[in-house]
This record gives structure tokens, sequence and C-alpha cells, in this order.
């Protein structure tokens, strides 16, 4: 009997929710804790570790809005990708003087 070799590697799925989630907790926290030894050094309790905090919400809200649009933007191109192949195609088959 011939055993088949065990994959140990196993492959990240980087477009998870739960994967966003942990990144979001991760980055607030560390923000948060970042705000609070600053808070410790200078002597002024609450005021840094909301600035911090703010900044880390914003920074998060931003990065996801970004690798959102450009997913969509992924999509959109792969959906409309046949389509336009095709379109263009039929362009140059019709007038090839448009098309060069």
């Amino acid at each position: 009997m011939k055993l088949l070799p065990i994959n140990t590697q196993k492959r990240v799925n980087t477009e998870d929710s739960l994967g966003h989630g942990m990144d979001a907790v991760i980055m607030l926290v560390l923000f948060l804790l970042a705000g609070f030894g600053l808070d410790r050094l200078f002597g002024t309790m609450p005021l840094f570790m909301i600035v911090m905090t703010v900044i880390g919400s914003v920074g998060l809200f931003l990065k996801f809005k970004y690798r959102y649009e450009a997913r969509m933007d992924e999509l959109d191109e792969q959906r409309r990708g046949p389509a336009a192949r095709n379109a263009a195609a039929q362009a140059a088959a019709v007038d090839p003087e448009a098309a060069g």
C-alpha cells in the first residue's frame, strides 16, 4: 500500500470575516495600549487612549473601505471582461482601421 504525502501547508483564506474581525480587534487593542502607554508617560490619563483609539478606528475603516472597493473593482472587471473582449473583437472585425 502506497501512502500519500501529507500536505502540512494550509492555505489561509484572507477573504473571511473572522480574519477581518480579528485584524480589527488586534489593531484597536494595540492602539488603545499605545495610548495608555503615552498617557502613563505624560500623566494625561484618558486623553491619548481616546485619541489613539479614534485614530485606529478611522484607519481600520479606511483600510476596510479601500479593500472592499478594490475587491468590487476586481469582480466588476471579471464580470465585464469577456463581454468587453467580445465587443472589441467584433469592432475590429467590422472596421479594422478603428481597432488599430
